[in-house]
């Protein structure tokens, strides 16, 4: 089984800021797989996704633990159902990449990203797959750009990017977490 974890922020004033790219690509596979996350546990949301296209079943989920504690959810969650931090994927906005960009990596350190850091801590492990989903440089007080709105073309180039991010973790999902690096950086 497989788990993948958007992040973000839990409430309605946070809803499609920049800071929630995580959750923003997770409603985008729940789309494409048709799945619901419909149980509410561990200070989060997920949903079992058992679609034929997937070679396994898979959780998609969101932690309602705000950012910075991301790791008191996804512990708890891979504790429940027995998978390995080498099982999960984590889907994070980050600064340090270009607006409409994605990267993947295997591993590797926070980046100064509380989210990855609460879940690096929680997991005692950096060998966290993770698609870091691009906002660009902030033009103005960073906490003030991760929680703003994107509009005009900042907008235009965050839903490419949650795209290009749903499509990489499809198929990585799909093809191995290789064959997505290969394609998508």
């Amino acid at each position: 089984m497989k788990v993948v974890v958007g992040l973000g922020n839990p409430g309605k004033q946070y809803e499609k800021t920049r800071h929630n790219m995580g959750f923003l690509v997770i409603d985008q596979l729940t789309d494409i797989f048709s799945c619901d996350l419909n149980y509410e546990k561990f200070k989060g949301i997920y949903g079992i996704c058992k679609n034929p296209a997937l070679p396994e079943p898979t959780i998609f989920a969101k932690p309602e633990t705000f950012m910075n504690l991301s790791g008191e959810f996804v512990r708890p969650l891979l504790d429940y159902f027995k998978i390995g931090p080498e099982d999960l994927i984590v889907i994070y906005d980050d600064m340090a990449i270009p607006e409409g960009k994605i990267r993947l990596r295997p591993g590797g350190s926070h980046g100064s990203h509380n989210g990855m850091r609460s879940i690096i801590d929680n997991l005692k492990t950096e060998n966290i797959k993770r698609i870091r989903v691009g906002i660009g440089e902030p033009t103005y007080s960073g906490v003030d750009y991760v929680l703003g709105k994107p509009t005009g073309e900042s907008l235009q180039l965050a839903e490419e990017a949650i795209e290009l991010a749903a499509k990489a973790t499809k198929d990585a999902l799909i093809n191995g977490w290789a064959h997505a690096m290969n394609h998508f950086n």
